[in-house]
């Protein structure tokens, strides 16, 4: 997809968050971003835990009209209200091409989305469109890559909360091969992770996180991948420094 047709294209912060009397308000991601701007099929918000990517992503998910604990646009459950008003303050600019499809999965809440899923399918055909076996039949990285595999239908936008979560290593590649079939079916994927295996998906916009708000950052350049080459070049020396009594 060329970024002319990506789903959608940017986000744009409106004036109004200025009065905002919330935590997200302070986030310096939020306070040092007006518009961002969105160039490839697949997007990774990188940063550290408090850094404020889960919720970029969730407001981002519910400005698109997603339920905030997850699932597509027709779920409509809630077991607690805790998603942040950021949503109310962000102006989502989409490209010419309706999706056809859209999913926002979410770690943390993937349990009341599978719940949920098990409540609705009445008569045994839902969960056939989820692989035929109830999500809570399944591990919980079995259930991630059934949902991928069977629920994610091309041309669609996918918003992936920390997945790698549920994901060994082994997984994790098999979910770049899927994310990798899905964007030749003309899809968007806007990832929030910790995982640098996810990351390395080729031609991907790594956007990085910190105190000074969000930039670009190459893949070779995130902490993610430098920190974990490190570490596995040399563990013994690494645990070593980070063992070490006083």
């Amino acid at each position: 997809m060329e970024p002319r047709d990506l789903y959608l294209r940017s986000i744009c912060k409106k004036p109004e968050i200025h009065g905002l009397n919330s935590y997200v308000a302070h986030l310096p991601l939020v306070q040092r971003l007006d518009t961002l701007e969105f160039h490839q099929p697949v997007t990774f918000l990188v940063g550290e835990n408090g850094s404020g990517k889960s919720t970029l992503l969730e407001a981002i998910a519910v400005a698109w009209g997603f339920n905030p604990e997850g699932g597509s646009r027709n779920f409509n459950f809630s077991t607690q209200q805790t998603h942040s008003p950021l949503a109310q303050y962000l102006k989502l600019v989409r490209g010419p091409y309706r999706a056809k499809d859209g999913f926002f999965l979410r770690a943390e809440s993937f349990y009341n989305v599978a719940t949920e899923i098990d409540r609705l399918d009445t008569d045994g055909t839902l969960v056939r469109s989820y692989g035929g076996i109830s999500l809570h039949g399944q591990s919980h990285g079995e259930s991630f890559l059934s949902l991928m595999l069977h629920r994610f239908g091309g041309q669609g936008l996918y918003l992936l909360d920390e997945p790698e979560s549920a994901l060994s290593p082994t997984r994790q590649l098999a979910a770049l091969s899927v994310i990798h079939q899905l964007v030749q079916q003309d899809s968007q994927f806007i990832i929030a992770t910790h995982s640098p295996i996810l990351m390395a998906y080729p031609q991907a916009e790594i956007l990085v996180l910190d105190e000074e708000g969000l930039h670009v950052t190459p893949y070779r350049q995130t902490e993610h991948y430098q920190l974990t080459r490190r570490f596995l070049e040399a563990p013994e020396k690494m645990l070593a420094i980070l063992l070490e009594e006083d």
